[in-house]
Formats: structure tokens, C-alpha cells, sequence
């Protein structure tokens, strides 16, 4: 079944009441924080011009470590977390809501002076 007809399908049966299983709502929850986590993650390193192995050195992780948090492959600890937000030189914000979630490392300010 392609992509598209299995999204008319989706759409079809949102729009008939079809309500998905909690616990299938609440995977697709989880995995749409992990992608988001991923891509922060990703677009940082990549920023900063940095391979997974050089960011996993100065986080004090292995590169494979790496991959599988840019992979979404992984659930990170806090302690990871803060590890990575202070190699990748930036605050990790992360604001959850019911449908809304955003994640993103923001660069630290350097002065000019």
C-alpha cells in the first residue's frame, strides 16, 4: 500500500470516529519526542560542523552512542542530556504538551568584546 493511500485511509477513519488504541497513541507520542530529540540533536552537531565521533568525545560518550540518539534509537538519561547540551555549547530546551512538543538546543552567547 503507498504512503498516500494509506494516509487517506488514516484520514478516512479519523473522520468516520475511529479513535486509535491509547496505547497506540501513546507510542506515536513517544516516538514523535524521540525524532524530535533526534533532529535537535542532529541539526546542532551539524551547525557546528562536528562528526558524531568528535561530539562524542566531547561529550565523553562513544560515537555509537551518538548514533543512537540521532537515530531515535534510544531513550536518554538527564545526566546524558546535560552531557550533550554542554558539548554541542548550547541549553537544551525541551517543552511538552499534549500535541505540541519542541526541542531545541540554543547556542550559548558568545560577546563580540
Amino acid at each position: 500500500m503507498s504512503h498516500s493511500r494509506w494516509r487517506t485511509l488514516r484520514e478516512r477513519n479519523l473522520t468516520e470516529g475511529f479513535t486509535e488504541p491509547e496505547d497506540v497513541a501513546g507510542a506515536r507520542h513517544e516516538i514523535r519526542l524521540s525524532i524530535a530529540l533526534a533532529k535537535a540533536a542532529y541539526d546542532r552537531r551539524t551547525e557546528l560542523g562536528l562528526t558524531q565521533t568528535e561530539l562524542a568525545d566531547r561529550a565523553g560518550l562513544t560515537q555509537a552512542k551518538i548514533s543512537r540518539i540521532e537515530g531515535s534509537d534510544t531513550i536518554p538519561t538527564l545526566p546524558l542530556l546535560a552531557k550533550l547540551a554542554k558539548a554541542l555549547d548550547a541549553a537544551l530546551t525541551i517543552a511538552l504538551d499534549d500535541d505540541d512538543t519542541q526541542v531545541a538546543f540554543t547556542p550559548h552567547r558568545t560577546d563580540a568584546a
